[in-house]
């Protein structure tokens, strides 16, 4: 069956790399993002303890994407309800799976935190989303490589086009421990040393948030061969590179306007091959979104 084409609106989007600010990077905050031991600036006091650097990053990127004020939010947000969450990270939570395994080993699992075990969850992040936001739609994260980024959103759109989601949050992250960061190295063309970061982007049929910006994206495609992509990304982002980059590029394109070209996202390596998608400003050049 071929893939369906159509486009789908893309109402929200963030990126919070720790140290980086909208100046160096579309889509971050406009002073430099704090990292993740200091994520109560954006998301208050409460409610933090036990939860990983990925996890944090993670929540930072939502609450910008949604237009939150600092602090956790009180009830459920309007139209949470069966909106899904999809997040894309191959090592998020690798540093306490290792550390909870050892500690295990050495001597047992009476030692394990309680703080600590339900970290160990691959699911952990998107779950502490939909929790923390009140999301009650479909809750996956995907670990598929260097393309995990777009393949969440490939996800996204089959949730939205099938009807199990009228919304969908997708959010790519990765951080950057110890653990994180030798795994990441052990790939065959990893370009750096791996990046702290997280991305998110709003997704859904046009006008399903409140505020449309008149920005659509496509099909995710998937290449043998690397694709083209406008704009850069800092250092290696691993399976958080495709939401990265989307969200940058729907905020580069936000700020040029309507009637901006449309802009190509891709990530991917040799080993897991390569994704693309395009995202177009579908508001005409004098309108307003």
């Amino acid at each position: 069956m071929p893939e369906r084409t159509e486009l789908l609106a893309v109402d929200g989007w963030a990126v919070h790399a720790p140290g980086w600010a909208a100046a160096d990077l579309p889509g971050s905050p406009a002073e430099p993002a704090c990292p993740p031991e200091q994520a109560k600036e954006v998301l208050g006091r409460k409610g933090l303890l036990g939860k990983e650097p990925a996890t944090r990053l993670a929540m930072c990127a939502v609450h910008r994407a949604l237009g939150l004020p600092p602090g956790r939010p009180t009830e459920p947000l309007p139209g949470a309800a069966g909106t899904a969450v999809i997040v894309a990270s191959n090592l998020g939570n690798a540093e306490t799976v290792c550390t909870v395994l050892s500690d295990m080993r050495e001597r047992s699992g009476s030692v394990v935190s309680p703080l600590d075990a339900p970290n160990v969850s691959s699911n952990v992040i998107a779950s502490t989303l939909a929790i923390w936001y009140g999301f009650t739609g479909p809750n996956l994260t995907v670990c598929s490589g260097a393309t995990a980024g777009l393949d969440a959103l490939r996800l996204a759109r089959v949730l939205l086009l099938s009807g199990r989601a009228r919304k969908a949050v997708v959010v790519g992250v990765e951080p950057a421990d110890p653990i994180a960061v030798k795994l990441a190295a052990l790939r065959p063309d990893s370009p750096g040393e791996l990046t702290a970061a997280a991305g998110c982007v709003l997704l859904g049929a046009p006008s399903a948030w409140p505020e449309p910006t008149g920005l659509r994206c496509g099909p995710v495609l998937r290449h043998r061969e690397p694709v083209e992509a406008a704009g850069s990304v800092p250092g290696e982002l691993y399976g958080a590179a495709g939401v990265v980059q989307l969200a940058a590029a729907a905020a580069r394109m936000a700020e040029a306007g309507p009637g901006t070209a449309s802009v190509t996202v891709s990530c991917g390596d040799t080993e897991d091959g390569w994704a693309s998608l395009e995202i177009v400003h579908a508001t005409p050049a004098g309108a307003v979104a």
